[in-house]
């Protein structure tokens, strides 16, 4: 069976993750580091990624890379007494993804634009790198392309502060399937309560 291009992207891509490719991600990400927190790029570094998600090679589009801090939102202990669960240190982990922060950051930075997805493409010790995939609502290209001219609708404006996007739509528990998926959504919360007043045992 012939290969596809796109499989032969994603598997030089994914042979820089190997112990015999871990000198080329180095420097990648040495130079990445050099970089401003939200970079342009002239092409996505992952073709095959960028292109299942939407991305084409003509005007309008538009790709960047952002660099967002790892890990939680872990502060620093505070000297002055108070109660541990008053300090604010310990268990403020976001619910909301880094790869969710990196869109939303691409959005403020171009507020003309629509952020379309994301997709990962490295990580060190400090930082993760996601590039996104941002499209001009006002090109002549995209308002006349079938494939892509449903971001014009006015309901899809700020897709990324919305949880719209794929990310987006993993962190709020819309891809849940199997059993259970009806008790996700549309209130997880709500379930939730639901829930622990059946399992209430009653003594007689």
């Amino acid at each position: 069976m012939t290969e596809s291009v796109f499989r032969r992207y994603s598997d030089a891509f994914h042979q820089t993750l190997t112990d015999e490719g871990a000198q080329w991600k180095r420097e990648r990400l040495f130079l990445w580091r050099q970089e401003h927190a939200i970079t342009r790029l002239e092409r996505p570094t992952r073709l095959d990624r960028a292109h299942a998600l939407g991305w084409r090679s003509k005007p309008g589009f538009i790709m960047v890379r952002v660099r967002v801090r790892r890990g939680g939102q872990g502060k620093r202990h505070i000297i002055a007494g108070r109660r541990p669960k008053h300090k604010g240190i310990n268990k403020m982990t976001l619910s909301k993804s880094i790869q969710r922060i990196a869109e939303e950051r691409a959005q403020r930075k171009y507020p003309n634009l629509e952020v379309l997805n994301s997709y990962w493409v490295g990580e060190d010790g400090k930082h993760k790198f996601y590039e996104v995939i941002l499209v001009d609502r006002a090109h002549p290209v995209i308002v006349h392309d079938r494939r892509v001219n449903w971001v014009l609708d006015p309901g899809n404006r700020g897709r990324a502060y919305r949880g719209l996007t794929s990310a987006g739509k993993k962190g709020r528990g819309l891809r849940w399937k199997g059993k259970g998926a009806e008790r996700m959504r549309p209130s997880r919360k709500a379930n939730r309560k639901l829930e622990d007043r059946t399992h209430v045992k009653v003594i007689p």
